[in-house]
């Protein structure tokens, strides 16, 4: 049999086993498929293809009519994928060859050419970046969706007061409201990071080919309007291999889960019999099998757990970079489970939050009640007595001894007579009681950016603004 006879024969079955002469072993072929996961990618995949089509045949490579007939039979692929008739095969790798075996067997040898000047290389780069691109702007959207449930809180509470804290031991009376708009600003943060990041990520791969670039008179301007992008590439070496821009996504979304895990703790924490601040919906939450008292935060405690996943996600991809040369390695394979894992995990979080937060339950009876212990106006009988004209240094430790009295007699420093207060400094007069009530020492800090009231209320309004609502 000659080499051409043997080349007929098609015995390896892959569309790229012209220079084999046995077929790939079958626990090698599933070892190295990617299709499993990587077909969740076939609308960008078929987006970048009728882009590739139509610039090719804007630049003389296909002709009008091999152009029409590819797009009509990608479009009829995308059909049959989205209402599940559609066999995707281990054996053709991935969703870029199931795809592209599909198209040649529907139209013949037009879909041969869909091919021309492109790589598997610079196609599965383009499609990870449509693909970042369009769940970064889904998950911009969620962001603001807790953002919004987290404003309406903070306005409804705008008056509540609890316990501040620092070291987890009280430090100052706060509003709730002040709190929940703590949480807004970390969130307002990742949402900004999530768009930095995606200035990054829209940026084209495709017409870099393998490596080098190709030398078909391709039109790449045409195609990164096509698809949407910024621009296209400017190094085809690097375009191929890299995959920062989903380092930066991951580093993006490890924050905004750890910031969720913040807020999860304290959502735990307040649930607890021993803070009693708030209940959560009985709907967001499990009981024991054997204990029939138990209501457990499941939702927030998976969060918190789940912000683990992403923060793994990003060493994986650290990991999976770190030691390769440049251009396009097999290990890029595992940079797709990592970041589809996580970006399934931010998606279910955000998700979680922004149902479960508008239901919050919030005990203002139990949250005023801790914040009268632990002396939490210390800091503003100290402020009193420095507008009294004693240095802080010298106000602090008067007011650490008025502290240890307190411990000693069980009674808070409002709870303490004048006289008994004049004990420790002939400065303080009637008017301190002023300042020593929870309410006093909120409105105290009417600045840009403090606890009063009349501080939350202006904030809101801004965040409103911001948001759109």
């Amino acid at each position: 049999m000659s080499l051409a006879d043997d080349l007929t024969n098609d015995t390896t079955k892959e569309m790229w086993g012209g220079r084999f002469t046995e077929p790939v072993d079958e626990f090698v072929k599933a070892f190295t498929a990617s299709v499993t996961f990587d077909a969740r990618m076939y609308r960008q995949d078929i987006a970048g293809s009728k882009a590739h089509a139509r610039m090719l045949a804007k630049v003389g490579v296909l002709t009008a009519e091999e152009c029409e007939r590819i797009v009509k039979g990608l479009d009829d692929i995308l059909f049959d994928i989205e209402r599940g008739d559609f066999a995707w095969s281990v054996d053709l790798e991935d969703v870029h060859m199931n795809i592209e075996a599909r198209l040649t067997e529907r139209i013949g040898e037009a879909g041969k050419k869909l091919h021309t000047g492109r790589s598997r290389n610079d196609q599965v780069a383009t499609d990870m970046r449509l693909y970042l691109r369009d769940e970064i702007d889904g998950l911009t959207g969620q962001i603001r969706a807790v953002q919004k449930a987290l404003v309406e809180l903070a306005e409804r509470e705008a008056d509540t007061i609890l316990p501040g804290f620092t070291h987890l031991q009280v430090a100052q009376p706060i509003s709730f409201g002040h709190h929940m708009l703590a949480w807004f600003e970390m969130l307002d943060r990742d949402h900004d990071r999530l768009l930095d990041c995606r200035k990054r990520v829209n940026v084209m791969p495709l017409g870099s080919a393998a490596l080098a670039g190709t030398s078909y008179p391709l039109d790449r301007a045409y195609t990164a309007e096509l698809l949407g992008f910024e621009r296209p590439s400017r190094n085809s070496l690097d375009a191929v291999s890299d995959r920062d821009f989903i380092i930066e996504f991951l580093s993006a979304a490890s924050l905004i889960m750890v910031h969720l895990s913040r807020m999860a703790e304290e959502l735990i924490l307040w649930s607890s019999a021993q803070f009693g601040f708030v209940d959560l919906p009985d709907r967001f939450c499990t009981g024991s099998s054997i204990m029939p008292q138990k209501k457990n935060p499941d939702v927030p405690e998976l969060v918190r757990g789940k912000s683990g996943r992403v923060v793994g996600a990003l060493v994986s991809l650290l990991m999976l970079m770190k030691s390769q040369p440049l251009a396009y390695n097999k290990d890029n394979q595992e940079d797709k489970e990592p970041l589809f894992d996580a970006v399934d995990t931010l998606k279910g979080s955000l998700r979680a939050f922004a149902d479960m937060l508008p239901h919050l339950i919030v005990d203002r009876a139990r949250m005023r009640a801790a914040a009268l212990r632990g002396f939490s106006t210390a800091t503003d009988l100290a402020d009193y007595l420095v507008r009294k004209g004693l240095p802080f240094r010298d106000a602090h430790e008067v007011v650490g001894k008025a502290v240890r009295f307190g411990v000693e007699t069980g009674r808070d420093l409002s709870e303490m007579s004048l006289d008994e207060l004049q004990r420790f400094d002939a400065r303080i007069e009637a008017d301190v009681f002023e300042v020593l009530t929870l309410e006093g020492s909120v409105a105290a800090r009417d600045i840009e950016g403090g606890t009063a009231p009349n501080q939350v209320r202006r904030q809101v309004a801004a965040a409103r603004a911001r948001l759109g609502f």
